[in-house]
């Protein structure tokens, strides 16, 4: 029998839990409409008139920023059919919501004024690539909300993961911890990756005018030693 790849894997998770996949991962009040509330305050600053979210799953974003400024031009792209049908049945419109991989995002440079994200990246092997796929398609910003691994969990095994990675060593630890795979798999969260936004800040600096962490869950003063959940907004011009 061939075996899966991990993104197969993770498609087919979703393809399985599609009719589920609201009462799953969607909740209000959570980590992501606390960021897509920040969003939206910083397009309006920004005075943001299109925008594109990665990952659209069955559109909570898409339907959530539409309907708090329907004014903007409102985009998603998501590679699992099963989620795009749930979207397009709930009222997304088949051309706001397309087939799309985060890796290759099929739109041209600047196509939009704001490109987000909300808990995809932690599912992608090399998030590095979509998040340059992400500035490739912004003109002014990007969002990222996504999990910090680095400040999940204890405070001694938090501590400990720090220091690893402070060394260079998390990799390592991460690679014998997953026992070779690199990653994980739950039936709450399918397959994902040790992942955290601090991991591309210094990528979205380089790219940005300025950039401001934010943490979306409560934690300490420092988001990187205490915040589970993070969101970057980099403002590009």
């Amino acid at each position: 029998m061939k075996q899966r790849t991990p993104s197969e894997i993770q498609r087919q998770y979703y393809a399985r839990t599609a009719d589920r996949y609201d009462a799953m991962h969607v909740h209000a009040g959570d980590e992501h409409y606390f960021a897509l509330a920040v969003m939206i305050g910083a397009a309006d600053f920004l005075g943001i008139d299109s925008l594109l979210d990665v990952g659209s799953g069955t559109g909570r974003a898409v339907t959530h920023i539409k309907r708090a400024r329907p004014g903007l031009t409102v985009k998603g792209v998501e590679p699992v059919a099963e989620l795009r049908q749930i979207a397009h049945r709930n009222g997304i419109d088949r051309q706001d919501l397309i087939d799309g991989d985060a890796l290759a995002l099929p739109f041209e440079d600047e196509a939009f004024d704001m490109v987000c994200e909300y808990g995809v990246l932690h599912h992608i092997r090399t998030p590095a690539r979509a998040v340059a796929e992400m500035l490739r398609v912004a003109k002014r910003a990007v969002f990222i909300a996504d999990s910090n691994n680095f400040g999940q969990g204890g405070v001694f095994g938090r501590m400990v993961k720090q220091m690893l990675n402070a060394v260079g060593l998390w990799p390592l630890a991460n690679f014998i911890k997953t026992r070779g795979r690199g990653y994980s798999i739950s039936e709450g969260d399918g397959l994902a990756y040790s992942y955290s936004v601090f991991n591309d800040y210094a990528q979205v600096r380089a790219c940005c005018q300025s950039v401001h962490v934010i943490n979306t869950l409560d934690a300490g003063i420092n988001p990187y030693r205490s915040a589970s959940h993070v969101a970057l907004l980099g403002i590009k011009r």
